[in-house]
């Protein structure tokens, strides 16, 4: 795989409920550094449901881009995901919680997909977009930062697949969309390196299932 595109973001207006987001990407061809909490010069609005160490940086790929356009029929912008790095060579969807991707000197872990919403479908200036990219099937991923240092466009990206429990990310998708989560499927995902909000949230329901709620 190569990586393709390198996006950051400033705050700009936006006409959903937090008035201001990130999401607008610009591509560069610089050398960008990656900290522990992203990329250097990109801008998180809302830090309650975005970023952090566990979503530090959002991976969508060249492949997703191509189907979008034949679904849509039309040209995307680049970065219009929102996405960080745009990768090419594979399906974001073939990916499992706890793969990792190294990149010049950077080293990314999968912690989950990507879950749509109003700000995405602003966005791409569709309201039923998050609809639409549910049926999809093409989440794109975010990441940890397991090793800091610097990326730039043009880099070849080194897959390496978990070698632990294997929670596909589109399995998650689905998991995290459905009305009933059982107490088994949570202890397997909890087995898996899954980001933290993920986790806090598969931790509740697993102690209410014990408690035989």
């Amino acid at each position: 795989m190569q990586l393709f595109r390198v996006n950051v973001g400033k705050a700009q207006p936006i006409a959903a409920k937090s008035g201001s987001s990130g999401i607008f990407k610009q591509p560069t061809q610089d050398a960008v550094p990656v900290t522990k909490l992203g990329l250097q010069g990109d801008v998180i609005v809302d830090t309650a449901n975005h970023g952090g160490v566990d979503q530090a940086v959002y991976v969508y790929t060249v492949e997703d881009y191509a189907w979008w356009e034949g679904a849509l029929g039309r040209l995307l912008t680049p970065g219009i995901f929102g996405e960080n790095l745009t990768v090419a060579g594979a399906e974001s969807a073939i990916w499992s919680v706890g793969d990792t991707f190294s990149i010049g000197s950077v080293v990314l872990q999968v912690t989950s997909p990507r879950v749509p919403c109003v700000t995405l479908a602003t966005r791409m200036g569709d309201p039923q977009f998050v609809k639409k990219f549910t049926q999809a099937a093409r989440p794109g991923v975010y990441c940890r930062v397991l090793q800091e240092g610097s990326l730039r466009a043009g880099d070849v990206v080194d897959y390496m697949p978990y070698v632990g429990e294997r929670v596909n990310v589109m399995e998650m998708f689905r998991f995290d969309l459905a009305r009933h989560k059982g107490a088994d499927d949570l202890r397997r995902y909890l087995s898996a390196p899954v980001a933290i909000r993920a986790r806090d949230y598969y931790e509740s329901l697993l102690a209410k299932h014990e408690a035989g709620g």
